[in-house]
């Protein structure tokens, strides 16, 4: 299929104190969704409690997406875990997507809500609200 790019998805892991980061980039689909699925998986088996998921730079979001996105949090509730999105609230069309995703399914006031990495990983700065 000429002139079609397949985009992929990428997660990239590092640490920020006491915080897990996943930085998601790409698409969201029922296809890539699983992959996300299992880095929080992993950093639960782990030991890490308090996890953030960058998803700044996910330019696409389907309905298996925002699933995994709820399976985490239940996950990290359910072993008194925290867990942090960063949306970028402005700029980046790719951040707004997912924002606007969990906004038009009535999930986002779900989520403690970020605009970036630094605010996410302070424990004094307050979430975005939905």
């Amino acid at each position: 299929m000429k002139g079609l790019e397949r985009v992929t998805l990428k997660v990239l892991e590092r640490e920020r104190g006491d915080w897990a980061v996943l930085q998601v980039s790409g698409e969201m689909d029922l296809v890539t969704s699983p992959a996300v699925r299992q880095h929080v998986h992993d950093a639960v088996a782990d030991g890490r409690r308090s996890l953030v998921l960058d998803l700044g730079e996910v330019r696409f979001c389907d309905s298996s997406g925002v699933g995994v996105l709820i399976a985490a949090r239940r996950l990290m509730r359910s072993c008194q875990g925290r867990l942090r999105l960063i949306l970028p609230a402005q700029g980046a069309v790719e951040g707004s997507h997912v924002n606007r995703v969990l906004a038009a399914l009535g999930v986002r006031r779900l989520f403690e809500v970020y605009p970036d990495i630094a605010s996410a990983t302070t424990d004094s700065a307050d979430p975005l609200s939905a």
